[in-house]
């Protein structure tokens, strides 16, 4: 039969969790393909990336399933079944599929974010050129990485998360070559700064960082970065980071535009960009050599 569409993989996987316990992907994944009676072949199968066919697509499912909330990440590389995943599998579905989850409006979003990413829709590709259409693909499925990479993040722990922004900040560059130039600092009494990087050797001048790991529907509001403002004062400090999983408020965004102290805001979108552009909790595992005929080549101009 081979390794089923990762939409067919949708059904098996959220059964696979109907327990409520939380369950590694990992495990899940294996669970299936023995469900599905699998030869050893059919599990070994790859892709160019050398990545398991049955591996990508069950990622691709839970996924797809997660931005449903029918499952939800209860930590890395876990997942478990919500009330909605309850309420799903109670309907006894003989299929679950993108158009079932096209019913809730979380799945909607995503999938609207994502397709924005396109310069045109991929259902009118026959209209595209293969450069466009190339393009469009390399975007939905990247905005898709995004969305999937930032589940990942709120899924883990507070220390993490930290650790996560400051290794990211010097991905961008910050603090330069020295690995002593930034460090983690988040803790009980820490006066709200959660990580610090020294822009030169002597630390006279240094960004400090607060790491918010917060649900995106709990905005940052203005009080937040009035206490955030005054821990820079507390440090004599002029330059701050604020970075959240979630999104500033309109009011937060004006408050930092009027105070003397330099504070860049990071909300959560902009953090699954930056994360995907400086490597910082993903890999590269596919690349395309796409090449175009010479005419100067054919024309003599050699």
């Amino acid at each position: 039969m081979g390794v089923p569409d990762y939409q067919t993989l949708m059904l098996p996987l959220l059964r696979a969790t109907a327990d409520g316990a939380d369950h590694r992907i990992a495990d899940l994944i294996e669970q299936i393909a023995a469900e599905l009676h699998l030869t050893p072949e059919e599990r070994d199968q790859q892709l160019q990336s050398g990545q398991r066919v049955i591996f990508n697509r069950s990622h691709w499912a839970v996924t797809y399933l997660a931005k449903a909330v029918v499952l939800e990440r209860s930590a890395r590389g876990t997942v478990r079944i919500t009330e909605r995943g309850r309420q799903l599998l109670a309907e006894k579905p003989s299929k679950i599929d993108v158009k079932r989850l096209s019913s809730f409006p979380e799945f909607v979003a995503f999938r609207t974010r994502t397709a924005s990413a396109s310069p045109e829709p991929l259902e009118h590709a026959a209209s595209q050129t293969p450069d466009e259409l190339l393009d469009s693909i390399y975007a939905v499925q990247r905005r898709s990485v995004e969305a999937d990479l930032l589940d990942h993040v709120l899924s883990g722990g507070p220390d993490f998360f930290e650790q996560l922004v400051v290794d990211l900040l010097v991905a961008m560059g910050y603090g330069g070559a020295d690995p002593g130039a930034s460090r983690r600092v988040g803790k009980s009494g820490d006066d709200g700064i959660d990580g610090v990087i020294d822009e030169d050797k002597l630390g006279l001048d240094a960004v400090y960082i607060q790491a918010k790991r917060w649900d995106p529907k709990r905005p940052v509001s203005r009080p937040d970065l009035q206490a955030f403002a005054g821990s820079l004062q507390g440090q004599r400090a002029t330059k701050g980071v604020f970075i959240t999983t979630s999104r500033f408020t309109e009011e937060a965004r004006e408050y930092v535009g009027r105070i003397p102290s330099r504070i860049v805001l990071i909300d959560g979108l902009t953090l699954a960009r930056l994360l995907y552009d400086y490597g910082i909790g993903v890999r590269d595992y596919r690349q395309y050599l796409v090449r175009k005929v010479d005419t100067a080549y054919f024309e003599g101009d050699v």
